[in-house]
C-alpha cells in the first residue's frame, strides 16, 4: 500500500526557517519522482517543488525559488522541504505526492503558518 506521511509543520514568524519531511512507503523510492504541493485557504492547490529520486532533477515554482529546497535521502525513502525566508504568503497546508501506476497518492498534509 502506498502511503506518504508529511511532518514538520508549525508557526513560524516572517523570515524564519521550517523543514518539511514526506516519509514515503509501498513503492520503490529510487523509481519515481515526489512532489511537494500547498493549499492556501480558499485557494487552490499548487505545485511548490518536485524531485526525482533516480537523478536528482528537481523543479521549483517561482514563487518559491531560491528560498526553498528540496532534496532526498533514498536510504530513509525521505523526501525534505527546506524552507527558508518564510512570508506569511506561504501558510498554507503543504502536501506530498507521488503518481504510481497512474494513479496519485497523496499525504494527509501538515500545516504551515507564517505569523508577520
Amino acid at each position: 500500500e502506498v502511503q506518504l506521511v508529511e511532518s514538520g509543520g508549525g508557526l513560524v514568524q516572517a523570515g524564519g526557517s521550517l523543514r518539511l519531511s514526506c516519509a514515503a512507503s509501498g513503492f520503490t523510492f529510487d523509481d519515481y519522482a515526489i512532489g511537494w504541493f500547498r493549499q492556501a485557504p480558499g485557494k487552490e492547490r499548487e505545485g511548490v517543488s518536485s524531485i526525482s529520486s533516480s537523478d536528482g532533477n528537481t523543479y521549483y515554482a517561482r514563487s518559491v525559488k531560491g528560498r526553498f529546497t528540496i532534496s532526498s535521502d533514498n536510504a530513509k525513502n525521505t523526501v525534505y522541504l527546506q524552507m527558508n525566508s518564510l512570508k506569511p504568503e506561504d501558510t498554507a497546508v503543504y502536501y506530498c505526492k507521488v503518481r504510481f501506476n497512474g494513479v496519485d497518492y497523496w499525504g494527509k498534509g501538515t500545516l504551515v503558518t507564517v505569523s508577520s
